[in-house]
């Protein structure tokens, strides 16, 4: 079954330099119904307590008025897998960065799944389940903690949908808890060849992985099919190709659930082609796209 334009909430990572009603603006400005922006530093886990937060209400405003969703991005330091004695600051930084974008009226806080680098991997998913215990119990917000899926390069962790789902099971309130998936690294993981959606979405399904999808990080794979390596190149200049996106775009799954583009913006410095692109991606007709 086609999606419907109107149902397809697609959009980029923008900046929040100039604020962040400013992000939603131009996100709207590039054709965009939903965007995906850093709370705060993203090379830092040191707490953002410079907060203008009636910007934040105004973003919330905005975006309630235009019909965008938006997401944000933790910090690339975050990392809920470390061991018990480093949690603190992980959980102290997850709250603070859940607030910001809680009050920018975001669907929820994107969180890398995690890497454990001690012997027993099993410890890994253990402090993940704590850390985010930890973090959750203290959160009573609506935006959500969500897991994205890693591409499996330096740690094997986090690339099935099963260990997803499998975090949120275990968890003592996952209701507060929801997914992210990142087509590059699903793709570079094994979990997809860019040819076999119908499969992914019967297997997601019976997981449950889809029923608490929030979000599509949209990025084609610079590099091969279980590559284990994360880096993304626009869509259909890829190894994925636009035939995979199309796909994926045709899947209810993804209906009504920002789908963000974290891919090199045009030659004019937005992602409004690569936006346009995608729209006339998801209305061509199955057999039409091109396949690579």
């Amino acid at each position: 079954m086609h999606m419907s334009y109107a149902s397809l909430f697609v959009g980029s990572h923008v900046s929040t330099r100039k604020g962040f009603r400013n992000a939603a603006v131009t996100s709207e400005s590039m054709g965009a119904k939903a965007f995906q922006y850093f709370p705060k530093n993203p090379r830092s886990l040191i707490l953002k307590e410079n907060v203008d937060w009636n910007d934040a209400k105004r973003c919330a405003e905005y975006c309630r008025e235009q019909g965008i969703l938006s997401i944000g991005h933790a910090p690339y330091p975050l990392n809920p897998a470390v061991e018990e004695r480093r949690q603190d600051v992980m959980v102290d930084a997850m709250l603070n960065a859940l607030e910001i974008v809680n009050a920018c009226g975001s669907v929820g806080l994107v969180v890398h799944f995690g890497k454990y680098s001690g012997k027993d991997p099993l410890q890994g998913y253990k402090n993940i389940i704590q850390c985010t215990n930890k973090t959750l119990r203290q959160w009573t917000g609506s935006a959500l903690l969500l897991l994205e899926n890693q591409a499996g390069g330096g740690s094997q962790m986090g690339t099935t949908m099963e260990e997803l789902t499998r975090i949120r099971d275990l968890s003592d309130y996952p209701e507060k808890i929801g997914f992210c998936l990142d087509t590059c690294h699903f793709f570079a993981a094994g979990m997809w060849n860019g040819e076999d959606w119908a499969r992914v979405e019967q297997q997601g399904n019976e997981l449950g992985f889809f029923d608490n999808l929030k979000a599509v990080h949209l990025n084609d794979s610079l590099y091969p099919y279980k590559s284990g390596k994360d880096r993304h190149a626009n869509i259909g200049s890829g190894h994925i190709g636009s035939h995979g996106f199309r796909d994926l775009l045709a899947s209810q799954v993804v209906s009504g659930i920002p789908l963000v583009l974290e891919t090199e913006s045009g030659p004019d410095g937005t992602h409004r082609a690569e936006i346009a692109a995608l729209h006339s991606l998801a209305a061509a007709q199955p057999g039409k796209g091109s396949r690579k």
